[in-house]
């Protein structure tokens, strides 16, 4: 039995968040799980959170894509998820989450940590700093090299069996739903693109602004639509690798938690928004700063 808790969330916190995508609804390991319905200025998140503990370790648990895969890429409500987050105090974020190969190397059942981005997004909100309040957040690294450096040892430790882990890859993020065209395929590897995925942009942007550490645990379900010899990227072909690597991605998610509980790492996440805030918070109107109470430098 999970319990509901709608909008008072005062008394929760947790300080490490799990985004789980496609495949990845819930945490089989959580336990005394609550779930906390939660409203924002930017509406609703994709579901509700589902509050628990891994190995008496408090995290909170979002699936981006709701319970029965509800939003497409585009439609994810990433500012509500981000901000829904950050309400709770959370400080790190771990997005897990299906891409495609661009790179031989990059196989079917691997893990990859990406350590750079390219957003080819072209219909999302990226921002939450408008409309009377401006900032400009550092993105040259756009996923935290801590959190990414702890992803890699938890995966060591959570001796997985099938494929391999490599921990230096660009992630390209398009709009999607559609998957690409062969041309397409081709010219992001020409971009040196080595992963493909429709949904880790605005997320970064967001967990920046909002002082988070992001790091991406991407699961590699296909080779895009490049691949001279290998089957071409379908829904069907991508879920069954993907519901493969389900499994060994939360016994790598559940051994990153107990490190980060334990060592706390700092990150240049969490001082981003004090160092990129130009528009002065007394210079704000009451009502951006109530919508951004959440963010403000305290």
């Amino acid at each position: 039995m999970i319990s509901t808790l709608v909008e008072d969330t005062a008394h929760l916190s947790a300080d490490i968040a799990i985004i789980g995508g496609s495949g990845l609804y819930q945490m089989q390991a959580l336990s005394n799980k609550r779930q906390v319905t939660i409203s924002t200025p930017y509406g609703k998140p994709s579901d509700d959170i589902v509050m628990g503990e891994l190995n008496g370790v408090t995290v909170a648990f979002l699936t981006r894509h709701g319970q029965g895969h509800r939003f497409s890429p585009s439609e994810v409500p990433y500012r509500a998820n981000i901000y829904a987050l950050k309400t709770l105090g959370v400080r790190y974020v771990i997005s897990v989450s299906a891409v495609g190969s661009l790179r031989e190397h990059l196989k079917p059942l691997d893990m990859v940590i990406p350590d750079q981005m390219i957003d080819m997004t072209k219909q999302r909100a990226s921002t939450f700093f408008s409309e009377g309040a401006v900032a400009h957040v550092a993105m040259a690294d756009p996923l935290c090299v801590a959190l990414g450096g702890v992803l890699k040892r938890a995966y060591s430790q959570a001796n997985i069996s099938e494929g391999q882990c490599h921990s230096t890859a660009t992630y390209l993020c398009i709009e999607g739903p559609q998957f690409s065209t062969r041309a397409e395929s081709n010219w992001y590897r020409q971009m040196n693109a080595d992963i493909i995925g429709m949904t880790n942009m605005p997320e970064a942007k967001l967990a920046r602004e909002a002082s988070m550490a992001y790091a991406t645990l991407a699961l590699v379900t296909d080779f895009d639509s490049w691949h001279p010899s290998e089957e071409d990227v379908s829904a069907d072909y991508a879920i069954q690798n993907l519901m493969k690597n389900a499994d060994n991605a939360q016994q790598v998610v559940k051994q990153a938690v107990a490190l980060l509980a334990s060592e706390q790492p700092d990150s240049i996440a969490h001082t981003a928004l004090a160092q990129a805030l130009v528009t002065p918070i007394e210079a704000m109107s009451e009502e951006t700063k109530t919508k951004l109470n959440a963010l403000l430098p305290k």
